[in-house]
């Protein structure tokens, strides 16, 4: 098959939709090498794309200042290249794409914009909203990560349930490579973190809600909570908090930190907690699993999908049943062994092979 992507994300963003699209060209590169796969951007990358061999895929560039080149523009260069699928990474399809003859494809990563608005401004969530909606509609297959997103699809854009597929995403390699002792002991040193600690990696927003970790503080004695992320205005309502409750030093907010640093400190916590009011899947819950360490996510959302049957689920605006499960888990052990034990089976179904082998299953249903 030959098969095209938006790239947009891929050379240009390296946090949550670019990491999901270097996931699945990388995957398809490795697992089905046989194809061919063109990438569709605006310009080529600045440096190599991690895991994307610049030979071995075709780069189908078109310099232009439009904004919305990958709404409209980018068919002609569709049409040129002879593709056969084309496939939206990130929520959105050409609008012409339905007066082509190729497939389409579309991944919808959340609707996290129409079930909680107040997180993202009105002409933001106009604009998802229709490029979400139109490559709903259009579509000839929607990936959906979660089961939970496909739900949403379902409810919000009255989409026939056969219409979507899902197709769950792994995380990086480095998180299931084991790190030496002395490797933790350097970068606690580095980022001066104490022995026990319970952590969070996320953007520091409202919506990741990580304030209730700093409520259930109070609850918890002695431990401290290191959150990891890019600090949004949120952040000084929960350094405001913790200072009022004589819990500052116990709190520990550190942003730009290394790609690589990341899975040393995911290796050296005693627990990660994931208290999203609502997330369309949950690679951190992967990455912790991955990293050995027992999980407390939040209800309401994917989160169970990401954690599996023996991590731990709490009420999101309840601190005083995530404190409970804490103190419970600190005490122990047994069971923090048995959820790390359960956890590591659990997450080999998010495996780079059974998602990328789930993907080609959705290309070929195209043409049955």
């Amino acid at each position: 098959m030959k098969i095209g992507f938006d790239a947009k994300r891929a050379v240009s963003n390296f946090t949550g939709l670019g990491n999901y699209s270097r996931f699945v060209i990388s995957n398809l590169l490795k697992f089905n090498p046989t194809n061919t796969y063109v990438l569709f951007t605006e310009k080529l990358p600045k440096v190599p794309i991690k895991h994307i061999p610049q030979n071995s895929v075709k780069f189908a560039i078109k310099t232009t200042r439009k904004p919305f080149w990958r709404s409209w523009g980018i068919i002609n260069s569709i049409k040129k290249n002879d593709i056969e699928i084309y496939h939206g990474l990130s929520n959105e399809l050409p609008f012409s794409i339905k007066r082509t003859s190729l497939k389409s494809v579309v991944t919808i990563h959340d609707l996290i914009f129409i079930k909680y608005p107040k997180f993202y401004p009105a002409i933001d969530r106009f604009i998802y909203n229709i490029k979400a909606k139109y490559a709903c509609k259009v579509a000839d297959k929607i990936i959906a990560v979660s089961e939970c997103t496909k739900r949403d699809i379902i409810k919000h854009y009255k989409i026939p349930a056969p219409n979507i597929e899902v197709v769950y995403q792994g995380c990086a390699s480095v998180f299931k490579e084991k790190v030496r002792d002395e490797q933790k002991i350097k970068t606690r040193n580095k980022y001066n973190l104490p022995d026990e600690f319970l952590l969070s990696v996320g953007s520091i927003e409202e919506r990741k809600n990580i304030l209730l970790i700093v409520k259930a503080l109070k609850l918890i004695p002695d431990i401290h909570f290191v959150a990891i992320g890019k600090q949004r205005k949120y952040a000084q309502e929960v350094i405001k908090y913790a200072k009022e409750h004589n819990l500052s030093d116990r709190l520990h907010i550190i942003s730009d930190v290394p790609f690589e640093d990341l899975p040393v400190i995911m290796q050296s916590a005693t627990m990660f907690i994931y208290p999203s009011l609502y997330e369309g899947f949950g690679i951190p819950i992967i990455e912790a699993l991955h990293s050995g360490i027992p999980v407390i996510g939040a209800t309401g959302s994917c989160l169970e999908e990401a954690g599996g049957p023996h991590s731990i689920y709490v009420n999101p605006h309840n601190e005083e049943e995530l404190a409970y499960e804490v103190n419970q888990l600190l005490k122990d052990e047994d069971k923090r062994k048995t959820m790390v034990e359960k956890g590591l089976e659990y997450v080999q179904r998010f495996s780079d092979e059974a998602c990328t082998k789930d993907m080609i299953e959705v290309y070929n249903k195209l043409f049955s």
